[in-house]
């Protein structure tokens, strides 16, 4: 399996078909999902379609939300990556954690590494981030990584409005400096 990004604890690489159990134990937590706008996974086919649009974008754009695991002992604890945002014209930084992995600031180091490769490697030009204003943990994140907050607008037509923040690769530079 091709590793993608490594960090002090993490390794991150593409999602496969082998990750179906863990990805159907994260997406059908209700505690989870509760900040992410999606509803509650119910059935492993609903898990095997959101993996193969998982593996069209990898093909299509050259990245995507990556599977997560601990380089020791290679387990599983969420995934975290970009995804393109055709009906925004966005590239988005997002993560999810499986419950017992939250407040061990894996999701920024894995945030931190992801904006260096998708500024250095990728060449992108700007990320966006997006959470739902109760998620204050997703929120302090995308502050340690040094984006700042762009404005609150909804994520879908007619939802509530979401808090979103941007960064460039300057403006992670600035951050990181001060």
């Amino acid at each position: 399996m091709k590793i993608i990004i490594e960090t002090e604890r993490l390794l991150l690489r593409e999602i496969t078909f082998d990750d179906q159990e863990v990805l159907f134990k994260l997406h059908s937590d209700p505690e989870v999902q509760k900040y992410t706008g999606e509803p509650v996974v119910t059935s492993m086919e609903e898990m095997k379609k959101a993996i193969e649009l998982r593996i069209m974008n990898y093909k299509k754009y050259g990245y995507g939300r990556w599977a997560t695991v601990l380089k020791s002992g290679k387990q599983f604890v969420g995934w975290a990556g970009l995804a393109y945002l055709p009906e925004f014209d966005e590239v988005d930084l997002g993560y999810r954690f499986l419950p017992e992995y939250w407040g061990s600031g894996l999701a920024t180091e894995a945030s931190n590494a992801i904006l260096n490769y998708a500024f250095d490697v990728l060449k992108l030009d700007k990320i966006v981030a997006i959470a739902m204003k109760e998620n204050k943990a997703s929120i302090r994140v995308m502050e340690k990584v040094g984006m700042e907050f762009d404005k609150l607008a909804p994520y879908e037509p007619g939802s509530e409005n979401a808090v979103w923040y941007w960064c460039d690769k300057k403006l992670i530079a600035k951050n990181k400096s001060q």
